[in-house]
């Protein structure tokens, strides 16, 4: 018997990216999870297999109407294997990203946006001849947007590459407190942005607002993973979710946002696309399925943790640099309230490892040092106005014996 060939599918949406002007399409392929290492290996280590896996995920992303792609400097071979790869593959539709981190002396930086233009063989025979979007990666720092935004920085030299036509749009990428990503979005020198907003965190949400006045495009960075690990989701996101899957409602959740361009899908494989090629698929109908779906988390949330301290549990605590230890309470309550609404235990031993392991990509430290380096007496002395002050201790506590000696996980910065 004769198998019929696969229905077409429809056209993927886009929209206006901004003052770009680029027809973006709704779900963009990140980078950071197709590559074979995250060292940045040599060519000669680069198999046949892995490029071939990639090949098939390429093609299967076009087809669907992915044809935005986007990588950074620092995913180890992506840059690499993205370059192989193609050049060999024309698509007329393609806008093609990077990212490279500013740096204290810019012709460092620049150096770096050199390498990643030999990288995807920007200038082959066959090449593009054109990045059609560079972000400043990870400006999570009032000295790091610094850097950036200076006369003579590194936005400057991004600045001359696109003068020259190497360059389309400029933009920036950024896991910042907010006031430091109002500020970049304020100096209207970026044409987008990529932040993190999802249903699990909308601390961002001026920033999309602010975004969305400059006229700015909006990229959303990995809304599967970072929006709770939803790729392996709790057995009770699942059955809140129901009948969609945890993914479709984060996806048709962010879509819905006037100000957000488009998502991020950290495929490794073609299967990875199809829960958000679904949720693309159900977009028109989000006003009728989300309600409900969002009305019951919400119940399970105040359900879980009271209205009370979930309408206070953020007053009055320091930042992390304010805090002894380093102890990010902002950070590890948020975890708490992760864990006691919906069970996102996966998600928050991650971050609660990463806490203190990454730098300015996740700065403070989690809770391991309470009692052992920092006294009780000492945190509450800073917690003075919190009105969950004596409640607190003990829910970090909680969390270093539900969390805490985990193996740590290998910083991986975001798409």
């Amino acid at each position: 018997m004769t198998m019929a060939p696969p229905l077409p599918q429809p056209p993927l949406p886009t929209r206006r990216f901004g003052r770009t002007e680029l027809a973006m399409p709704v779900l963009s392929l990140g980078g950071m999870r197709f590559q074979q290492s995250w060292t940045d290996l040599p060519a000669a280590e680069i198999t046949a297999d892995r490029q071939e896996q990639l090949g098939a995920l390429l093609s299967a992303a076009t087809a669907a109407g992915l044809h935005h792609l986007e990588t950074a400097r620092y995913y180890g071979t992506s840059e690499r294997q993205l370059g192989w790869l193609l050049n060999g593959r024309p698509d007329p539709a393609r806008i093609l990203q990077t990212k490279v981190p500013p740096k204290a002396d810019p012709a460092a930086f620049e150096a770096e946006l050199a390498c990643s233009f030999e990288r995807l063989a920007i200038d082959a025979a066959d090449g593009p001849g054109r990045l059609d979007l560079l972000a400043l990666h990870g400006v999570n720092t009032a000295e790091l947007l610094e850097q950036s935004l200076r006369p003579g920085g590194c936005l400057e030299v991004a600045e001359r590459w696109r003068t020259y036509g190497r360059i389309g749009h400029i933009g920036f990428s950024t896991h910042a407190p907010l006031p430091v990503i109002l500020e970049a979005i304020a100096s209207d020198r970026f044409d987008y942005i990529n932040l993190h907003w999802y249903y699990i965190r909308q601390d961002n949400s001026p920033a999309l607002v602010a975004a969305r006045d400059h006229d700015m495009g909006v990229f959303v960075i990995s809304p599967t993973d970072k929006g709770g690990h939803l790729h392996t989701p709790s057995a009770r996101l699942v059955e809140l979710c129901s009948p969609l899957h945890p993914i479709v409602v984060n996806d048709l959740f962010c879509l819905s946002h006037p100000a957000i361009h488009t998502l991020s899908v950290g495929a490794a494989r073609p299967e990875d696309l199809e829960r958000h090629l679904e949720a693309v698929a159900l977009l028109p109908q989000a006003e009728v399925l989300l309600p409900p779906i969002l009305a019951r988390l919400e119940q399970a949330r105040h359900g879980a943790l009271g209205s009370a301290w979930l309408n206070s549990w953020h007053q009055g605590l320091p930042e992390w640099e304010a805090t002894p230890g380093g102890i990010n309470l902002p950070q590890l309550l948020w975890l708490h309230n992760l864990l006691e609404a919906w069970d996102l235990e996966g998600y928050a031993r991650a971050r609660y490892g990463l806490l203190g392991n990454g730098d300015h990509w996740f700065p403070g430290a989690n809770a391991d040092g309470l009692d052992a380096t920092v006294s009780e007496a000492d945190l509450l002395e800073v917690l003075q106005a919190s009105p969950w002050a004596r409640e607190i201790p003990a829910i970090l506590r909680a969390l270093r014996q539900r969390l805490g000696n985990a193996p740590q996980r290998r910083l991986q910065v975001d798409p």
